[in-house]
């Protein structure tokens, strides 16, 4: 017998926590970086000063926000390059067999992303995982901002137990995956194999791993 309705409702973040992206965004990066003579920059200096909204990490890097004509620029630009790459990459490890494994005991899970939902969608459908998920909802605008308001809505349009904040965690590569979890009062749990350094990420306060395994039984734990 499964165990629906008991044990943590999972929201799990894509980029960089589901699918192992981050080589395709440093790649990405650098391309728009390229296109107003920015230095390249290095896998340890983008998890170094990695933050949402991407603006301010360009900040961060510039010395100063970019100019709307610069910011649109790069941002067409890494996108045209991310997606010609994001094709390419696989899940993280362990990704499909934790997912899959959760929805057989019953448990349940949904995803939220900052990805553009008309993209979104059809790569996880490409990765045969979407049946795992009671939710997922992309990014259907062209704010920058984090997850914070975006949690809010992908809560409330959840049903039944799974709409239970004290139950609800959230797994992701950032720090910003932590502030909106806290946002909702739900918990989380950050995942080094992306976008931040681990001490990046434990500057948020809560639990940081090293893989998804690890990930799924601490927001077990947080949610007994």
């Amino acid at each position: 017998m499964g165990k629906t309705g008991r044990g943590a409702h999972i929201v799990w973040d894509w980029n960089g926590t589901l699918l192992h992206d981050i080589h395709a965004v440093i790649e990405a990066t650098n391309a728009s970086f390229a296109e107003i003579g920015l230095e390249s920059i290095t896998l340890e200096r983008y998890r170094e000063l990695y933050c949402v909204p991407i603006p301010r990490f360009y900040e961060r890097l510039m010395g100063r926000l970019p100019s709307d004509t610069e910011w649109r620029l790069m941002d067409a630009v890494f996108h045209k390059h991310y997606w010609a790459r994001a094709e390419a990459c696989g899940l993280a490890e362990g990704a499909a067999r934790l997912l899959a494994e959760r929805r057989a005991d019953g448990r349940t899970q949904s995803l939220l992303s900052l990805a553009p939902h008309e993209h979104l969608v059809p790569i996880v459908r490409r990765h045969g995982i979407h049946e795992h998920f009671v939710r997922i909802d992309g990014r259907t605008d062209d704010s920058h901002a984090g997850k914070a308001e975006r949690m809010v809505r992908h809560l409330a349009a959840l049903e039944g137990a799974a709409a239970a904040v004290e139950r609800v965690v959230v797994i992701g590569d950032a720090v910003d995956d932590a502030v909106a979890a806290a946002h909702v009062g739900a918990r989380a749990v950050l995942y080094t194999g992306g976008s931040h350094s681990r001490a990046s990420l434990e500057s948020a306060g809560v639990p940081v791993v090293d893989s998804l395994e690890e990930a799924v039984a601490e927001a077990e734990r947080l949610a007994a």
